[in-house]
């Protein structure tokens, strides 16, 4: 397939000198995603990437694996609030899973009452339900509804006795839950004026959050300014009332960086808020508020201790060790009526241990899982409820006693009822490519015959402190049931081995990132699991950055490649929506030596035209306003520019969805249908 096949995508001389470098951006008018010419784009490259898909055989198998896939019964992990137990549950035939709730365990798995139902919100099912809060008497419950997959929020209010709505609406809120106050009168969120949402468009920079308290049956003008803080626009605020209901506890972050500052309001009478006390004012450790021990905070940290710790502090943040690192990650831990459930994660597996609040007993729970989906508990409960997945098996519910450590799965929750589809068994093993001692789990169907190469999908993120476990994606069990190998690897820059192995792929190390993924794939081939010809490399989000950077660096490497709504122009990410919020992984462009840093592995900048890519299927969503789709759409045009081999280079933009979340059932199944058949074409995988 030649340049001039594609759709043709104008080219137009604009350019930038950036740190004496003359940076070409011909494709800057796709940065305008409500744009004529922009929209008339899409639409042209939707129907060539259609017209070439229908071509593919595997198609219609993948299609009707995925939608059998994304039709089987499903339910989350339940919560108890305010007296009330609540469940996300879905038949395996709606959109969007509705919430149940019922005044006793025993009610919920009997099936419980539909609270709401996020299908009704909307007729094309792409309004989701994004979060809940329970008011502490237990009257109300505040739901944030999300359009069309954006992370804007509007927050109303229902009455879970009755289900019936109640006249209160609050809009612009972002990156926040309802938090209620004690005595269930008002709500704390995080709001962002007018000025961080252009009309028209999605892309404009967010600008400065606030803390509101909004009292309810006043109008949403009335509400309360508690914090705004000055040169705020990278600033992230976090609040919620501790367990003894004195504080309104703030956390702030600089970012998506997980240092933090950690500032309590008392709480006065008549549901005031008094002066912060600052425990901590500078960003120089991660410190979360888990509970109060008396005059204590009990809190999660790595000061001192890259895995993670727990810690009692005072209020000028005097430390004494509760649970002390070990050689397991903490990444979770909450409060219990008996003192505190945690989860650390042991070589990327997680682990559950519940302890004292002195820390001095400690019961290990056996879990069957892959990866943690939720965990909830508190401090007035002895249950803890944890949802764990596998590769193949979505969310299975457990409850576990605080006080004892008795564990008992859930499966009444999930409703009755079947889509046809049986995951296959399969096996999986740990292993270390040895040159640069990246960990990978290796997944396939246990009849699979591994004596030849096979067909084999590479997934990774690498980025953020985000642990990537062995847990379940829809499009797994779709691939492995195909008969592909899967393989998910744990790079550095994620958070399976603490804040040192985040430490060693970010900044200036972010390209450490990339050739952990490299030597990955390149150890699989080395070892006979797959060759060059059979491998697909996929990832989202940054992990769509990394299947970017390592395409432009190694197209030899492999045969396919998947990013999705990936950050792919390094150089102009932080001028859109949440970008400069990255800043903690990626630097700016605006410093001159981040720009070096940048500018060497930025995808776009780094194509090289003349050069044989592989089959690449760029995915993104019209409304992303997370990683806004100007990054797909300028990436995919300059590749059908630069490519010079026979291999398609395609894009597939989702109309009226956002980064992924809350996505209706039969678009995730569409999507993934639709990648799984390209990745299969183009590495020999014929299905079975």
């Amino acid at each position: 397939m030649t340049a001039a096949e594609y759709p043709e995508s104008r080219r137009d001389d604009v350019a930038d000198t950036l740190h004496g470098h003359r940076i070409a951006d011909p494709y800057r008018w796709l940065e305008d995603p409500d744009s004529a010419a922009t929209r008339d784009w899409v639409d042209r490259q939707n129907a060539f990437t259609q017209a070439e898909l229908a071509g593919y055989q595997e198609r219609a198998w993948f299609q009707r694996t995925m939608a059998a896939v994304l039709a089987r019964p499903r339910a989350g992990v339940p919560a108890k609030k305010s007296g009330w137990y609540f469940v996300g549950r879905n038949d395996g035939t709606q959109a969007q899973d509705g919430v149940f709730v019922a005044d006793s365990l025993a009610g919920l798995l009997e099936g419980g009452r539909v609270l709401i139902d996020p299908n009704q919100l909307s007729e094309s099912g792409t309004d989701s339900l994004g979060s809940f809060t329970v008011s502490p008497d237990g009257k109300y419950f505040a739901y944030g509804i999300n359009e069309s997959g954006s992370d804007w929020i509007t927050f109303r209010l229902l009455e879970v006795a009755t289900g019936s709505a109640v006249e209160d609406v609050v809009t612009e809120a972002k990156f926040c839950t309802a938090t209620w106050l004690p005595d269930s009168s008002a709500y704390l969120y995080v709001h962002y004026p007018s000025g961080g949402r252009s009309e028209g468009t999605e892309t404009k920079a967010l600008g400065t959050g606030e803390l509101k308290l909004h009292r309810i049956g006043t109008p949403q003008s009335e509400d309360e300014l508690i914090l705004r803080l000055p040169n705020g626009e990278r600033l992230y605020l976090d609040v919620e009332i501790s367990d003894d209901d004195r504080y309104a506890v703030l956390h702030i972050f600089e970012g998506t960086d997980p240092r933090t500052r950690l500032w309590l309001y008392p709480i006065t009478e008549g549901s005031g808020l008094g002066e912060p006390v600052k425990v901590i004012d500078e960003f120089a450790y991660e410190a979360q508020f888990v509970r109060m021990a008396g005059d204590q905070l009990v809190l999660r940290t790595d000061r001192d201790a890259p895995r993670g710790r727990v810690v009692s502090s005072d209020l000028e943040a005097n430390f004494t060790d509760l649970v002390p690192e070990d050689e397991g990650t903490l990444i979770e831990v909450r409060a219990t009526e008996a003192g505190l459930a945690t989860v650390t994660l042991v070589d990327a597996q997680p682990v559950l241990r519940l302890h004292d609040l002195d820390g001095g007993t400690t019961r290990t729970v056996d879990l069957p899982g892959g990866g943690v989906v939720g965990v909830n508990a508190s401090v007035k409960n002895d249950e803890v409820f944890i949802g764990l997945s596998s590769t193949t098996e979505p969310t299975l519910a457990y409850v576990v006693s605080a006080a004892t450590g008795s564990i008992r799965a859930l499966p009444e929750l999930v409703p009755s009822g079947g889509s046809g589809f049986t995951p296959p068994e399969v096996t999986v093993t740990r292993h270390v490519e040895p040159g640069r001692e990246v960990p990978y789990f290796l997944i396939h169907r246990a009849d699979l015959d591994l004596s030849e190469p096979r067909p084999t999908l590479l997934y990774g993120y690498g980025g953020f402190r985000i642990p990537i476990f062995a847990d379940y994606k829809p499009g797994w069990a779709g691939w492995l049931a195909a008969g592909g190998v899967l393989v998910i690897a744990n790079l550095r820059g994620g958070g399976e081995y603490g804040s040192t192995w985040h430490d060693d792929g970010r900044l200036k190390n972010k390209q450490n990132v990339f050739d952990d993924f490299i030597a990955v794939a390149e150890h699989l081939q080395a070892t006979k699991v797959t060759t060059a010809a059979q491998l697909a490399i996929h990832g989202r989000s940054n992990g769509g950055l990394l299947v970017g950077a390592v395409l432009a660096q190694r197209p030899d490497l492999f045969a396919v490649a998947l990013p999705g709504v990936g950050v792919l122009d390094m150089l102009r990410f932080h001028l859109f929506t949440v970008g400069a919020g990255w800043a903690s992984d990626y630097g700016l462009p605006s410093d001159p030596d981040q720009f070096e840093d940048l500018l060497a592995y930025s995808p776009l900048h780094n194509l090289r035209d003349g050069t044989r890519y592989p089959a690449t299927l760029v995915v993104t969503g019209d409304h992303d306003d997370r990683v806004v789709p100007l990054h797909s759409h300028k990436f995919i045009a300059a590749l059908q520019h630069a490519q010079a081999g026979t291999a398609p280079v395609l894009t597939r933009v989702e109309v009226d969805t956002g980064h992924g979340f809350g996505k209706p059932a039969a678009m995730v199944a569409s999507e993934w249908a639709d990648l799984l058949a390209f990745a299969a074409h183009h590495t020999g995988l014929s299905p079975k």
